[in-house]
């Protein structure tokens, strides 16, 4: 009975420890816990989102702020890259954006008229609307400008030739360009208390700059 009553006593620790792990976001205090996991779906580019960033951003200015805020993809983008969508004029629709990994990737359907030229014989198995797709990262310039570094472009189901994407990425953005962006990037107007840009394990981490 010994035997049997520890090995009893053991399988009901077994049980309450697996109820327990399960249960865990029922009893433990949030800040103890994990981040819950991003699922990685496309999540749309909106005024709404672009508001959520702005004041999660603002956050990192403020002397008793956090130092690192977690954004949405869509949110930072809706920021990001509002000014650039509405110069656009209507050539550009269902704006787009969502994290794979430890990249970003933005996608709208776009006219083609305004970048045709440009793509030689590409342009030839292209329709009048296609869907345009940039897969990269973030970097710091200086504080106030960012840049998101275009890897990887997709235009349909074609993908570009790496020395194809600072060709489309003028064409995408006429603003003049700051000194240092790179050839292959978009441009990232940022609040000056933002030190870095990451992306990792499905999520946006954006942190404060302490200097």
């Amino acid at each position: 009975m010994g035997c049997l009553g520890r090995l009893g006593c053991l399988i009901l620790l077994v049980v309450l420890g697996i109820c327990g792990w399960f249960t865990r976001r029922l009893w433990i205090p949030a800040r103890f816990l994990p981040p819950p996991p991003i699922v990685n779906t496309w999540q749309p580019v909106t005024d709404a989102g672009a508001t959520q960033a702005r004041q999660a951003l603002n956050r990192l200015s403020q002397p008793r702020g956090p130092v690192y805020v977690t954004v949405l993809p869509g949110d930072l983008a809706s920021l990001a890259f509002s000014e650039m969508v509405s110069r656009a004029n209507g050539n550009v629709d269902s704006v787009a954006a969502r994290v794979d990994g430890d990249r970003m990737s933005l996608r709208a359907r776009a006219s083609m008229a305004p970048i045709r030229q440009r793509l030689g014989p590409v342009a030839g198995v292209l329709r009048d609307r296609e869907m345009v797709q940039l897969t990269g990262t973030f970097h710091m310039l200086r504080p106030g400008v960012g840049e998101f570094e275009v890897e990887r472009a997709m235009i349909g189901e074609v993908i570009l030739p790496s020395g194809m994407i600072p060709r489309l990425i003028r064409q995408i953005d006429t603003r003049p360009r700051p000194e240092g962006l790179a050839d292959n990037a978009l441009q990232l107007p940022v609040p000056p208390s933002v030190s870095d840009i990451r992306v990792a394990n499905g999520r946006i981490t954006v942190y404060k700059n302490v200097k």
